[in-house]
């Protein structure tokens, strides 16, 4: 497997080593010396910048390597005349090794640059006993300790607009997902009410078009078609209304009010004209309730006569709605079995609905056969939902309860799954 190629130098690496190299050579050439201890002379002093020219070009890929190396070759110019370029080239790399090295390489190197230039100050002056000593001290620290601490300024205000780079992409990552989250549960909200506002017209004229097409009698044909008209003028007012609450309202129109439970008797009414034989119960006192579970329970109500309008057997369908305390609970059974005639086709979505309007109101709501609670007996359909008035704090749902009759499935096992 052939190795991979060597990162090349960076652009201004190769200009910070050209520029140190020639202002070096040309210093020299000049006469012009750092000072030292001269143990090496004449070009000897070439020797350390040239090799530190050569290290500005690792400055970056290996700022580790390039600062040890470059500590031997500044005290081996120590020994020569002296070049200004070698030190500030120097410097250079004490910088990089800060700014460009590992984390801890950053914390341990201004450390050290600092223990090294105490070092020096202490020995100079013991070594000399002068206070002359002391420039030794901060020459060594200008070469050493001054760039270190000036390159873990500039790493730490680099790191820290990094973590607010990144806390902002976080913070706009979540409120992308916030506004996703919304669009979708608005989306539900909206398929919701699409869905129990025009089903239960559109099924009644399903059914009576069947009817009239299959039925050959004129009575039977114009009160299909009369059935058909009023469901479709009021399927027709039912979407008006939506198409306004999708809309913003202008400020000379307001916006249409939400069903409530007071027009139960309107819906039963209607239900009847569609050729259901419904009778309503209600207990307690339903008025002033919380618009949620008010629009809640009445929308329950609106799609179990529905369901009962497309799948139920013959018989009677009996509605209970009951306020007791904190809450409303809604009870709705139509006949269970097979069922003669026309018959409108089921999506599930109706079951779906109603349960996610009960769950989004911290409520229960179950739906299966049962046990019927006429005089008559059999089996019927039952759909059970229980409303709190007040809403709890935290988001968890209350647990289950369970029908008296004991805990129903939650689909249809037979063909004609309500809707």
């Amino acid at each position: 497997m052939p190795a991979a190629p060597r990162p090349l130098p960076h652009r201004q690496d190769l200009m910070i080593a050209g520029a140190g190299l020639s202002s070096g050579v040309l210093a020299w050439a000049l006469g012009l010396h750092a000072g030292g201890l001269v143990l090496l002379g004449g070009a000897w002093t070439l020797v350390p910048l040239v090799v530190m020219a050569g290290l500005e070009l690792l400055r970056r890929s290996h700022p580790r390597t390039a600062l040890w190396a470059g500590t031997a070759a500044i005290t081996a110019d120590q020994l020569t005349l002296g070049n200004l370029a070698t030190i500030l080239m120097f410097t250079d790399l004490v910088y990089a090794a800060v700014v460009y090295g590992t984390p801890a390489a950053a914390r341990r190197i201004p450390v050290a640059t600092g223990v090294v230039t105490l070092a020096m100050t202490f020995g100079a002056l013991a070594w000399w006993r002068s206070p002359e000593a002391l420039f030794v001290g901060v020459l060594t620290g200008l070469v050493s300790f001054g760039p270190a601490t000036t390159g873990a300024l500039v790493r730490n205000h680099r790191d820290a607009a990094e973590t607010a780079r990144l806390r902002a992409e976080q913070t706009a990552l979540l409120a992308e997902m916030d506004r996703g989250q919304a669009v979708t549960a608005e989306r539900a909200r909206m398929a919701r009410e699409l869905h129990d506002m025009v089903a239960n017209h559109l099924s009644a004229i399903a059914i009576h078009a069947t009817a009239a097409l299959s039925i050959d009698d004129p009575a039977t044909t114009r009160t299909a078609l009369g059935t058909i008209r009023e469901n479709s003028v009021q399927g027709l007012a039912e979407m008006r209304r939506l198409i306004g609450l999708l809309r913003d309202s202008g400020a000379d129109s307001e916006p249409a009010a939400a069903p409530t439970l007071d027009g139960l008797d309107a819906l039963v009414a209607q239900a009847r004209g569609n050729g259901l034989d419904v009778s309503l119960t209600v207990t307690g006192d339903t008025g002033g309730l919380p618009a949620p579970v008010g629009l809640a329970a009445y929308r329950i109500v609106q799609e179990s006569l529905t369901n009962a309008l497309k799948h139920a057997a013959p018989g009677p369908v009996e509605v209970a709605v009951a306020r007791t305390g904190d809450r409303v609970e809604v009870r709705v059974s139509s006949p269970y079995g097979e069922r003669r005639g026309p018959r409108a086709p089921g999506s599930g979505a109706g079951l779906v609905g109603m349960r996610e309007r009960a769950a989004l109101l911290h409520g229960t709501f179950e739906a299966g056969p049962g046990p019927a609670a006429t005089a008559s007996g059999g089996t019927a359909w039952c759909v059970r939902s229980v409303l709190p008035l007040e809403q709890p704090e935290t988001g968890h749902h209350p647990p289950q309860r369970p029908l008296p009759e004991g805990r129903l499935p939650q689909s249809r096992p037979q063909e004609g799954t309500p809707e």
